[in-house]
């Protein structure tokens, strides 16, 4: 279901996640927003997240650095730096003054100073709403819903809206379901008081893979 609809506000916003609907521009350049409310949602099950042998050595591997909402708006605009995104400048404003109100997270993955990888997403409740992810080098935007996933974990989070299923989110062993079922699962997940914030430290990579062998 598309349709256009007037000038978003931050508010509108989150009562259009509560309600199953999200938005998106047609280009970069295009000041309309209209509603998407697909007939099959993209989930990642927070208890059966998929690491594989190759990303595991990944994560094991490079000296990348993860950090959480400290380079929100580069994550975003590195989401944006491709030839076609529905990631407008209303789209970009609006995430940012949810972020500003602590709604919308990122995590970013760091190799020295330079940003190579990274997502973002709003939390309502128990619902985390993955919007969109990057990766500058191979396996780091899987890395970074790695420790996202993990991060939903320890807050509490029952739900990781991933929109759509793609074959890149389904390697991590996220599934589809129907409207009907993921309506229920976000009722649900409505109720619960997640806490984005409820882990006080950023676990290492051998910390995230233990925990997840003992979560799968």
């Amino acid at each position: 279901m598309r349709d256009q609809t007037p000038p978003l506000t931050p508010e509108l916003l989150l009562h259009a996640y509560a309600s199953g609907v999200f938005p998106m521009s047609e280009s970069k350049d295009d000041p309309e927003v209209f509603w998407v409310d697909p007939k099959r949602r993209g989930i990642i099950p927070l208890d059966s997240f998929h690491i594989s042998r190759s990303l595991a050595r990944s994560m094991r591997r490079y000296g990348y650095h993860v950090t959480f909402d400290t380079a929100f708006y580069e994550v975003v605009q590195g989401c944006a730096d491709r030839d076609e995104t529905w990631i407008s400048e209303t789209i970009f404003r609006l995430y940012g003054q949810l972020h500003e109100a602590g709604v919308a997270h990122s995590v970013e993955v760091w190799e020295g100073d330079a940003l190579v990888g990274g997502c973002y997403g709003v939390a309502l409740g128990g619902a985390f709403f993955g919007e969109s992810m990057f990766s500058r080098r191979t396996d780091t935007s899987k890395m970074a819903l790695a420790w996202m996933v993990d991060r939903l974990n320890q807050g509490g989070f029952t739900l990781f809206d991933t929109q759509f299923l793609t074959p890149h989110l389904a390697t991590l062993g996220a599934i589809e379901v129907s409207r009907a079922h993921y309506r229920g699962l976000l009722a649900v997940a409505l109720e619960i008081d997640g806490d984005f914030d409820r882990a006080e430290t950023v676990p290492s990579a051998q910390e995230l893979l233990q925990r997840n062998i003992q979560t799968s």
